[in-house]
């Protein structure tokens, strides 16, 4: 039986029982959420910079949004607060559109 001790989406243990899957799951308590979302983000992270296709990009897209949701919520915050942070976030240091590539800074 493979073990996988990781954060899955709500509706997969519904999904699992369709098919007849025996397997063992239980509810994180608020505290773990939280870890177990930043480790399920860096999985979805590597899932996105191994993605080669266009539709597999936007999967992993998907996801990462998802769990910026979750992540917002369990730490109280709204998206539109979210999103007006990043604007603020992005007027005094700028965004990542223009392709800025740092090579390298001399030492002062």
């Amino acid at each position: 039986m493979p073990v996988y001790n990781k954060l899955v989406r709500d509706n997969i243990l519904k999904i699992m029982d369709a098919k007849g899957v025996t397997y063992r799951a239980r509810t994180l308590e608020p505290i773990e959420l939280l870890t177990e979302v930043k480790a399920k983000m860096l999985e979805e992270a590597r899932e996105f910079h191994e993605a080669t296709t266009v539709q597999d990009e936007v999967e992993e897209l998907i996801d990462i949004l998802e769990l910026i949701h979750t992540t917002i919520s369990a730490l109280g915050v709204s998206y539109e607060e979210l999103e007006a942070f990043r604007n603020q976030k992005k007027l005094e240091r700028g965004g990542f559109d223009k392709g800025v590539y740092l090579i390298n800074v001399e030492d002062q």
